[in-house]
């Protein structure tokens, strides 16, 4: 993920900062994004992305950057217990390892096949993690089975 600075608008103690994000995957998919970091926390004006995101992937995209947007600007994001009280999410979702990790795995990646959304995307969402770590679990949930290997054809 790159982030690099827009503008910054300041009125008295508070700032609110713009921010240009750019999420490049190894596919050559690609999402630009301008991004807004005020005391309220994050929020996006402005998304590219190729190919486009579903609505589901959309609302997903600012928990994906809070944490490392937040540390790019200086602020520390919201500890776990803050977020608790006020009902935020955590940029990152639990999810289980092992066996029932897998299956889950399998689960969002059959489901999204059959939406016609990108299944890597979708794993991505779900559990939080980066693109590589989504087809690493992928691959394992194809190794314990769950899915059918990837030289197969349907």
């Amino acid at each position: 993920m790159s982030v690099w600075p827009a503008w910054e608008v300041r009125e008295g103690e508070y700032a609110t900062s713009w921010f240009h994000v750019r999420l490049a995957f190894g596919d050559g998919a690609r999402v630009d994004m301008l991004a807004v970091v005020a005391e309220e926390g994050v929020s996006l004006e402005d998304v590219r992305a190729m190919p486009a995101l579903s609505l589901d992937d959309l609302g997903a995209l600012a928990d994906w950057i809070e944490g490392p947007l937040s540390e790019a600007c200086g602020m520390a994001p919201e500890s776990e217990t803050e977020a608790e009280g006020t009902g935020a999410r955590r940029a990152r979702p639990a999810w289980p390892r092992g066996t029932e990790g897998r299956r889950l795995i399998a689960q969002e990646y059959r489901a999204a096949q059959e939406n016609g959304v990108d299944p890597v995307l979708a794993v991505m969402c779900a559990t939080g993690h980066s693109r590589r770590k989504s087809l690493r679990l992928i691959s394992q949930a194809r190794d314990a089975g769950f899915l059918t290997p990837r030289h197969a054809r349907r």
